[in-house]
């Protein structure tokens, strides 16, 4: 029991360690179908690896990412030189993780509210990834900001899947990533989302504790303290910077190793800025990094259009934004920089 605490610990801060991040390379078939669709790509089984495969085998990829997320189909794919995808991420000092959530449906009685499912048959999924090679496992909850809504039973509803969902993941051996995305659709004020944020928070916090999950064996991928996208009063940089800190520094405990933000929708520009000026407000009492998608992924999806001449492009894209998230853990990025990389 004790050497597998401390495997959890192991794995928790290789994944946070200097300034590298973890990837989600996750999307479901229905998201990564309708981001293929905007770059004019059918999304099939072989387009979908052809595209994981361009992230996974990018030159350089370990020097700024420490973990890769995968979904269950590329779990069990491989690279075009046969070696199956969680081999080859090991082989380069980078750890293989899986989304094991069945996506959010409906909250049944409460409009505009979601529950994310998967929590059955979750202890026999989680043995046969980590047979696989996963080091470490994600599930995400979704939560709503509304007139009325989020309610209390909504936001119990999901601390309660993700605190079981924790739990199993330690019994497995896989290091958990809890992923409370607040998002960001919506007219509502960045106070909104903060009140709101350290609500679910400290409702996630006290079931996991109630769960007897492991904090400094497991890391929190949360959204960032941001404006809805619709709000009149949208928010500079410092302000939520601010913002996400202080609610953080209110609900999350210190023996957690690390916070991976979510991007959630935001451009990679501003992700990587947002990135930075948090760390311009530390120290921190966990370290503060990312765990993209889009943001790390939205130039090189573009270069690539699904055309294998692209490869070479798209990956240098990816792996220049990679690099400047890397800075930006280190509080070292700037603007300008965009302008070189382009």
């Amino acid at each position: 029991m004790r050497e597998q605490q401390q495997d959890l610990q192991s794995v928790a801060r290789m994944l946070v360690a200097g300034s590298k991040g973890i990837l989600a390379a996750d999307e479901s078939g229905g998201t990564i179908g309708k981001r293929f669709e905007r770059v004019h790509v059918e999304s099939t089984e072989q387009t979908r690896r052809a595209y994981r495969d361009l992230l996974l085998t990018a030159p350089g990829i370990e020097q700024y990412i420490s973990g890769v997320i995968l979904f269950d189909e590329t779990i069990h794919q491989s690279a075009h030189d046969g070696t199956p995808f969680p081999q080859l991420l090991l082989k380069k000092g980078i750890l293989p993780g899986i989304k094991v959530d069945k996506g959010a449906v409906d909250l049944p009685g409460f409009p505009g509210e979601k529950v994310t499912e998967g929590l059955d048959g979750l202890r026999g999924r989680l043995a046969e990834y980590r047979r696989l090679g996963a080091k470490f496992a994600k599930w995400r909850a979704v939560i709503a900001i509304g007139a009325n809504f989020p309610t209390r039973t909504g936001l119990e509803a999901n601390a309660y899947a993700l605190a079981q969902y924790a739990a199993l993941c330690q019994e497995a051996g896989l290091v958990p990533i809890v992923e409370p995305e607040v998002l960001m659709d919506g007219d509502h004020t960045l106070e909104r989302c903060e009140a709101v944020t350290e609500q679910a928070l400290r409702l996630v916090f006290f079931r996991l504790e109630e769960h007897r999950v492991q904090l400094d064996g497991m890391l929190l991928k949360p959204n960032m303290v941001v404006p809805g996208k619709q709000s009149a009063r949208q928010a500079g940089v410092p302000q939520v910077a601010q913002a996400t800190i202080r609610c953080l520094r209110r609900t999350v405990p210190a023996a957690v190793p690390g916070i991976v933000f979510l991007s959630g929708g935001q451009s990679p520009e501003l992700a990587s800025e947002h990135l930075n000026a948090m760390q311009a407000l530390g120290p921190h009492p966990w370290a503060v990094g990312f765990s993209y998608a889009r943001a790390l992924q939205e130039p090189a999806l573009q270069a690539w259009k699904g055309n294998p001449a692209n490869v070479g492009e798209a990956q240098r894209l990816f792996i220049e934004r990679a690099r400047l998230n890397s800075l930006a853990r280190e509080g070292r990025y700037s603007e300008e920089m965009e302008k070189k990389a382009a």
